[in-house]
């Protein structure tokens, strides 16, 4: 099964909720409440957002986090980037030469294609997406109409 981590499900849901207002210096803890995980969560996602330069973090009495650039210009690719590292559905795919069948497999040039089409995905959906969720039936439509434009429509 292919999945991101609850660290970085919950790292999308904090900064989903930040993209919301983007005006607003949130606490951890207020993160933490509005999105209903625990405090100590919270503050591990934001510190890791923060050295990847997606939150800004402020200190002092009115201090807290706030979105370091719009949330149209943050993709999820970039926010799972910052907590998981490099984007790859197997392990030869997100680090070359770490697989001891790499050489042999007839399987790799496959899985990076589909490592390569999953990750222009999360590149191209944004912060601002991900704030205004869709229906289930415009999730289909919009996949169809991306995967025909990313074909050439074969139609």
């Amino acid at each position: 099964m292919f999945r991101i981590s609850k660290l970085t499900d919950y790292a999308i849901l904090v900064m989903t909720s930040m993209a919301k207002a983007t005006d607003v210096v949130f606490s951890a803890q207020q993160l933490a409440e509005n999105n209903h995980i625990e405090a100590p969560t919270a503050s591990k996602v934001l510190k890791l957002l923060a050295q990847a330069g997606l939150v800004e973090s402020f200190r002092g009495a009115h201090g807290g986090y706030r979105l370091a650039r719009l949330p149209t210009e943050i993709s999820v690719a970039d926010v799972i980037r910052a907590i998981e590292g490099k984007i790859g559905i197997t392990e030869c795919v997100a680090e070359p030469g770490s697989c001891g069948q790499e050489s042999v497999c007839r399987l790799r040039s496959n899985w990076c294609r589909i490592g390569s089409a999953i990750e222009q995905v999360l590149v191209q959906l944004t912060l601002a997406d991900m704030a205004e969720p869709l229906h289930a039936d415009a999730v289909s439509l919009q996949f169809h109409s991306r995967s025909e434009i990313d074909t050439g429509s074969r139609a």
